[in-house]
């Protein structure tokens, strides 16, 4: 079957991401810089949350109380390090069409990409887990209830994102921006409560390292705030605006997102920084060099301030921080499933599993650890984060790199070398920290030549697996398997066996899966060339639900050029065919679809699963054949 090449429109490639809001926001309409500013800014603020998440409390608490000012130049450095990868992260999802996960099934080979799925899985689950322990400490602190409780309450959230997602993607960031702003007055207040000597926290910009345990709270810093998850995310917001796929219009969508970037994350920093300002102010100058709890450091803001709305307004911070985060990070697990496994199945479920790999460590952290190691399990949480940052940065920096793909919109040299010292100054920190860690764990443990069997053969995979992402690109000439295409699944021959029979109208349901072709085939069989054939799909988004035919986000988009494919295929082989899409529900509309064409034959595809799967995957075919009088030919 003929493809489509990519075009100089810069056609994006793969399926869609968030393919329930993608491409929902209008955007052509607007006029103005700011009316098209304002109809482009909401990503960022998403992603910025989880620059204020939880874990970066611990680790702003535990730097500001043990070093005071000295480390603020972290928080600077790692802020500038976020704007430059977000910045890349907005470029790949407007160029390509693509989120990072999606990126990276294209280029790499499966084993590479299941490695990297594990990886960015397990660092959302570390950021859940800040996440959701942090939402639990902020109701207990503000509500006395007991942590076990907060984290359930937590799983509520899945709920949550349902319903907002089904009134739009817009709605949810105005959620996600009331929350920002609470955070943001919170410590506002704080920081005019605390009264900082201005100076010594401008001295604190200064870069300096005390000792080895600064390194540590540096990284978890760097880990807490340019965050894996963050990258994914990113890449897969922007493409919630719809605007002409132009040079012109692609360089404006650029531009905006890049301001809507330098707004939310230069926010996000004012509020870690604020976090550190008040340990620092607060507890180092008091002495206090080891709180490192975030349940310590709101008891001691009452006495040492002297107000007692201070842990009150620290508390309603946390749970906004804590709520925000986690909605933020279930979408990115939907993204780094669908991206990097190709696995669709139901919203509620997808959700769901994503927040249950947040509750149930947290869970385990609270019942083996108890409720006094929850600050330094957030730290630790952070500390795992950034060592899963290269696995992630330095396959993006590949691809906007890319002059292939991304054409003129590929990164310029200075950038490249930026985002290469950055990469390096992560990779390298990791690796001294994890040397430092091992030296100190051979010094300390009885039975540490056991537990060095087991993890140096880790750490030499989890090296070997660098490597090769780091230097793939550079030695290989194996381009992204599924570039060229403009298909929104997988593609598969049209095998056909045209034999004539009696059927003179016969339709074909499609869900453009590998089971489309069988079922082509087999219907052009029953009616030969004598027939006409209707082949109809179905877009099942939400929009497609709210919206109708009035819906026009990417998936519509490459469902109507599929469908179109496969029309010009068939009438090629002398067959008269047209093609329908409908919006919305299939066990509605292709009854209607049939009865409307005048059908005496359905073929259906059928995915081959019953009972626990079709509450997984959806089922059709049964609830179309009651609706219908004619034979329904099923095809496995």
């Amino acid at each position: 079957m003929p493809i489509l090449k990519r075009s100089k429109d810069y056609l994006p490639s793969s399926h869609s991401s968030l393919s329930e809001v993608n491409a929902s926001v209008e955007t052509n309409h607007k006029s103005g810089f700011f009316g098209k500013l304002f109809a482009f800014l909401g990503p960022a603020y998403l992603v910025s949350v989880g620059y204020m998440d939880p874990g970066n409390w611990a680790t702003d608490i535990a730097a500001g109380s043990s070093y005071g000012y000295k480390l603020l130049w972290v928080l600077l450095m790692s802020n500038l390090i976020a704007l430059l990868l977000q910045s890349f992260c907005a470029r790949l999802g407007i160029v390509r069409g693509e989120d990072l996960a999606q990126a990276s099934r294209n280029t790499y080979p499966k084993t590479v990409n299941l490695s990297l799925y594990v990886l960015a899985e397990v660092a959302i689950a570390a950021m859940d887990l800040a996440e959701v322990l942090g939402m639990a400490i902020g109701l207990q602190l503000l509500f006395g209830l007991p942590i076990l409780a907060g984290i359930s309450i937590s799983v509520l959230d899945t709920f949550l994102i349902l319903m907002l997602m089904s009134f739009g993607i817009r709605k949810l960031e105005a959620f996600i921006l009331s929350l920002v702003l609470i955070i943001g007055l919170c410590f506002l207040s704080e920081i005019i409560f605390a009264k900082p000597y201005f100076p010594d926290v401008a001295a604190g910009l200064i870069p300096s390292l005390p000792d080895k345990t600064a390194l540590y709270l540096a990284i978890g810093i760097i880990g807490a705030t340019v965050m894996p998850h963050n990258l994914y995310l990113h890449s897969a917001l922007v493409q919630t605006r719809k605007f002409s796929r132009t040079v012109g219009e692609i360089k404006k969508a650029i531009r905006y997102n890049t301001i809507d970037s330098a707004i939310a994350l230069n926010f996000a920093f004012f509020v870690n920084a604020a976090i550190l300002i008040l340990a620092a102010s607060t507890f180092y100058i008091n002495g206090m060099f080891n709180i490192a709890e975030i349940k310590d450091a709101h008891k001691l803001l009452a006495p040492l301030l002297g107000n007692n709305l201070a842990p009150i307004l620290f508390a309603v911070a946390l749970i906004a921080s804590g709520q925000s985060s986690t909605i933020t990070g279930t979408l990115a697990g939907q993204i780094v499933m669908e991206g990097y496994l190709d696995l669709r199945i139901q919203p509620w479920l997808r959700r769901l599993i994503t927040r249950m790999l947040a509750v149930v460590p947290s869970f385990l952290v609270i019942y083996y650890f108890g409720e006094e190691e929850t600050g330094k399990m957030l730290v630790f949480s952070q500390v795992l984060l950034s060592l899963q940052l290269g696995f992630a940065t330095i396959p993006l920096i590949h691809f906007v790199s890319d002059k292939i793909k991304m054409g003129e919109f590929v990164i310029p040299l200075w950038q490249k070398v930026l985002a290469w010292i950055s990469a390096t100054l992560i990779i390298g920190l990791n690796l001294r920290m994890v040397l430092q860690q091992i030296v100190d764990f051979t010094r300390t443990s009885a039975h540490s030549g056991y537990w060095l069997m087991l993890f140096i053969p880790l750490l030499l995979c989890f090296l070997a697996l660098l490597l090769y992402i780091i230097f793939m690109p550079f030695i290989s000439k194996k381009k992204a398997r599924t570039e060229s295409t403009l298909t929104i699944h997988p593609d598969a021959p049209l095998v056909l066996l045209p034999e004539v029979h009696p059927f003179r109208k016969v339709s074909v349901a499609v869900d453009f899966s590998l089971a489309d072709s069988k079922a082509i085939s087999l219907a052009l069989a029953q009616g030969g060339h004598e027939a006409e054939y209707l082949i109809i799909h179905i877009v099942e988004t939400a929009g497609a639900h709210i919206f109708g035919t009035e819906i026009q986000d990417k998936e519509t988009q490459f469902d109507e050029r599929k469908l179109s494919l496969y029309r010009k295929h068939i009438e090629n082989l002398g067959f008269r065919c047209q093609i329908k899409i409908g919006y919305g529900v299939p066990k509605l509309i292709i009854p209607q679809a049939v009865k409307e064409f005048g059908s005496d034959l359905l073929v259906m595809g059928s995915h081959g699963h019953t009972g626990f799967k079709d509450m997984i995957f959806g089922t059709t075919i049964n609830e179309v054949r009651h609706k219908l009088d004619i034979p329904v030919l099923v095809v496995r």
